[in-house]
């Protein structure tokens, strides 16, 4: 699957927030309910009106932050790079990713047109789990998602996913690291900036 292809399935990557887990209730559990909360925002026909516009883009991109700990995702795509960075460059770094994953995909998550989410096979492991599903199209089309989660004080966050078998965070990576080794940390730093000024631009 092309990195394109990938991004413009994160669309539904972005409607799932997970909080915390109730006692008689799974981690799946969890999920199917917040999905509805989100697409209701999509679907709605008043937060659809011109007039509406910024407010169904910061309800969106307050969802989208509800979703991921930015923090741990920005740490694992740096890998091996991070413990080198200082506390302000690992904070710098962090907010720059995280302006980038909120709002590369916010007008992604508007296209979203009643497609079939349906839940697998939940795992869990420690203070780790995962929950496993598959995203049907009108055309029957099916593309496998699977959210890896993190249980931190008694909240489940999402840290990764898994798109048709490639993950999100190795694929950043890949690409931070490349850019690292070639031209530098700094340079990395500098395209991160650039791109987020041009996505919060007036």
């Amino acid at each position: 699957m092309s990195l394109k292809s990938m991004l413009c399935l994160l669309m539904f990557v972005f409607l799932t927030v997970v909080g915390p887990r109730v006692a008689d209730a799974s981690i799946t559990d969890e999920v199917k309910k917040t999905v509805d909360q989100v697409v209701a925002i999509v679907s709605s026909k008043e937060m659809k009106k011109p007039q509406n516009e910024q407010k169904r883009l910061q309800a969106l991109k307050k969802a989208i932050s509800a979703i991921f700990d930015y923090g741990e995702m920005a740490k694992r795509s740096l890998g091996r790079y991070w413990n080198e960075r200082s506390p302000a460059e690992q904070k710098e770094f962090v907010q720059l990713f995280a302006t980038l994953l909120e709002n590369s995909y916010a007008g992604k998550i508007e296209s979203y047109n009643n497609e079939k989410i349906v839940y697998g096979k939940e795992t869990m492991e420690g203070e780790y789990a995962e929950v496993r599903s598959k995203v049907v199209t009108a055309k029957r089309d099916e593309y496998s998602l699977a959210y890896r989660l993190m249980n931190k004080g008694g909240k489940w966050v999402v840290y990764d996913v898994v798109i048709e078998g490639v993950s999100l965070v190795a694929n950043y990576r890949s690409q931070f690291n490349k850019i690292i080794q070639n031209q530098g940390y700094a340079e990395l730093v500098k395209k991160l900036r650039a791109k987020s000024a041009e996505i919060t631009a007036p």
